[in-house]
């Protein structure tokens, strides 16, 4: 069954479509290093989880890279307070960012580059966009002005662009009147911050260019699907792709996908202000399970505001269908209920995420069935169907990533 997702820059739905002899490659903006993830992270990377493992599972292959940002003005900051060096913290974070995702059973993409290895390529995208005669020098830093572009070849029209960046990005950017698309491609500094040697002098690299860098060396431009957050439609997406459009001649993305917050007190979760309930805290307080089962309860364009009573709600709903799950499929008398129960919910579930990713009305079918299973304590599934049933939940397994059969006996865990 193909996969088809809403596309931010032509803002048609679209399908997710291999080139020949190739599989799926997916491009999604990691980290940045220099504190532990929050669930508005674990939101983003669980629905490109979903697209990953539902492509998977109806046998489309994916290569998945997602980069680590290992060097920037945050992770300077908060290694200073820590007395660390920049290094030291980014690779601290790094590992328990990683650590995090795997608790929350998040696959591990196939390549995760950091941006301090891909410097010298960085500075080679720099090169040559300087010899577009677009790089022009405002004290220490080096700004490059993308050329004006019909509507359509970059994302939409710039007051539509800015209206995405009312959120403060997790990066900063220069913002003067008309300079609305610029962007910084190399900063002069010394070390002990991060820096590197170039014909602008010691400095780094803008935070823009380093996935273009990766993309086009681990991936090739365009790649079938890039996404992330919503807040980085605008600048970094937007940076990515007329970068893209100035070198290659082409997008850098066939399909681009955005996720909405998850807000805290009514503002976007940020490790910037502090305004943030960590991953961490959220398995504590949840099963992996429970906590996919309530952030995907909510379709991912929109914004969910947190709640950890819904959280606790939902942790129980999913260990309740573990529960009946458990029960019903326990060896003994057969009962009604065969195996055309699973059988259509897993249908019904590759319907769901196969048409715009509605993960929110695939919880709503495991609420159901978790319904059916209840009406009588004393069902069990049909005789001699029992096997078929296992592999139905299990192609629902599969394409969600929430567990449902049993693995150490009937009590849901």
């Amino acid at each position: 069954m193909p996969l088809r997702l809403e596309d931010t820059r032509s803002g048609e739905r679209r399908t997710v479509r291999p080139r020949p002899g190739r599989p799926v490659t997916l491009y999604v903006c990691g980290p940045t290093v220099y504190d532990a993830a929050h669930v508005g992270h674990a939101r983003t990377y669980l629905f490109f989880d979903v697209v990953r493992r539902f492509l998977t599972a109806e046998g489309t292959p994916v290569y998945h890279v997602m980069n680590v940002t290992d060097f920037e003005d945050k992770i300077d900051h908060r290694a200073a307070e820590l007395d660390l060096t920049w290094r030291a913290l980014a690779r601290r974070e790094e590992a328990g960012f990683f650590r995090d995702m795997g608790a929350f059973g998040i696959l591990p993409p196939a390549q995760r580059p950091r941006a301090s290895t891909f410097v010298p390529e960085i500075i080679r995208v720099v090169e040559a966009l300087a010899k577009t005669g677009r790089v022009r020098r405002e004290g220490d830093v080096w700004i490059y002005s993308p050329p004006d572009r019909p509507l359509g070849e970059n994302f939409p029209t710039d007051s539509e662009l800015a209206r995405h960046a009312v959120v403060e990005p997790e990066h900063p950017f220069p913002r003067r009147e008309g300079a609305v698309g610029e962007f910084v491609v190399w900063k002069r500094q010394d070390p002990p911050l991060p820096s590197w040697k170039s014909r602008w002098g010691p400095g780094s690299p803008g935070w823009h260019l380093e996935c273009y860098a990766m993309a086009r060396r681990l991936l090739r431009l365009p790649v079938d699907l890039h996404g992330g957050g919503l807040d980085l439609i605008y600048p970094h997406h937007h940076a990515e792709n007329a970068i893209a459009l100035e070198l290659d001649r082409k997008p850098f993305s066939r399909l681009f996908v955005h996720t909405a917050f998850v807000l805290q007190d009514g503002a976007k979760m940020s490790k910037s202000t502090g305004n943030l309930i960590s991953l961490r805290t959220a398995l504590r307080r949840s099963s992996p399970g429970g906590l996919r089962w309530y952030l995907l309860s909510t379709p991912y364009r929109v914004r969910l505001g947190w709640n950890p009573l819904a959280l606790d709600r939902a942790d129980r709903e999913y260990r309740e269908l573990r529960r009946h799950i458990a029960r019903w499929l326990t060896p003994g008398a057969g009962g009604a209920l065969g195996a055309s129960l699973a059988r259509r919910l897993l249908e019904g579930t590759r319907r769901d995420l196969g048409e715009g990713l509605a993960a929110d009305r695939v919880i709503e079918r495991l609420r159901e069935f978790s319904s059916q299973l209840a009406r009588d304590p004393s069902e069990r599934v049909a005789l001699g169907e029992r096997t078929a049933a296992r592999d139905a939940l299990r192609g629902v397994e599969e394409r969600t990533g929430i567990p449902l059969l049993p693995v150490r006996g009937p009590s849901g865990r």
